[in-house]
């Protein structure tokens, strides 16, 4: 069965997250409250990744089980982390952990003990800003993530496949990325082919498309060419979506149209949901 082979130090996976920074990514995403989507983007990636970390810390530190890249692309294609980690790509967990680019104090609602919330700061580490400049050169951000794939595989063989996370909220500037999606997911590894799944962030409001079986509800051109370039969920993501209320099959591809907030975090917890780690 493929998707299932052990995560571990000496086999780690990887992840990368490609991430649309043009100039559109300014416009308040559909929703309650109104926020830029860049900032929607951006918060989402730094709570996984600080949601990694913790999952993957020990008495001994962080374990490096993950190596992950953020690629942005917009004004440039390159990576996106900040501060010392800036111009690096695929970067060991623990290097994530020990160095955030800043420690933000967020409010969060916790429950008072008496049925109750109540506003309470807690540590919210960044490791990328929100950006919104420039096109939308989703090929060569693709083409990116090819390369760093293609190494990944030659270097673990027999790893569990790497996960690749494209969010964006328009259509690609530098031509059909349809090719370049689609060589990602040649570079297999004994445990399976790599997964490409797409996320499309909108202004629009109404409801997300969360994770759909055909491309029959999707609205246009643009929005099936996603759908039809993201990957299958494997059975444990399957799993983990229907246990959020998802409704899956065989059929059920890693992608989601229209995402609100909500449906991003889902979408990024679901997408990046690995086998058991040792």
């Amino acid at each position: 069965m493929a998707y299932t082979a052990e995560i571990s130090r000496s086999n780690p996976a990887c992840i990368i997250f490609l991430v649309d920074r043009s100039r559109s990514m300014a416009s308040a995403i559909g929703g309650d409250v109104p926020q830029p989507k860049a900032e929607v983007v951006a918060d989402a990636i730094n709570r996984l990744l600080y949601e990694l970390t913790i999952k993957c810390a020990k008495e001994s530190g962080v374990r490096d089980y993950f190596h992950v890249a953020v690629i942005g692309y917009g004004e440039s294609v390159g990576p996106a982390f900040s501060g010392k980690l800036a111009e690096r790509d695929l970067i060991p967990l623990s290097l994530i952990a020990d160095n955030p680019a800043r420690v933000d104090q967020r409010i969060r609602k916790v429950p008072d003990g008496a049925g109750g919330l109540v506003d309470t700061a807690a540590s919210f580490p960044v490791w990328m800003e929100p950006v919104a400049h420039g096109g939308t050169p989703m090929n060569r951000a693709l083409q990116y993530a090819d390369n760093l794939v293609a190494k990944w595989v030659e270097e673990h063989p027999g790893g569990f496949p790497p996960i690749v996370l494209n969010l964006t909220d328009g259509q690609s500037t530098d031509g059909d990325p349809a090719e370049a999606g689609s060589a990602i997911c040649t570079h297999t590894t004994a445990d399976g082919s790599p997964l490409l799944f797409n996320l499309h962030v909108s202004a629009a409001g109404g409801h997300p498309l969360t994770f759909p079986q055909s491309n029959k509800a999707l609205p246009d051109s643009y929005s099936r060419l996603l759908f039809a370039m993201s990957s299958l969920l494997p059975g444990h993501m399957r799993s983990y979506a229907a246990s959020l209320g998802h409704r899956v099959s065989d059929e059920t591809r890693g992608f989601v149209y229209n995402a609100d907030i909500s449906a991003v975090v889902q979408f990024l917890d679901i997408g990046t949901r690995a086998t058991d780690l040792r």
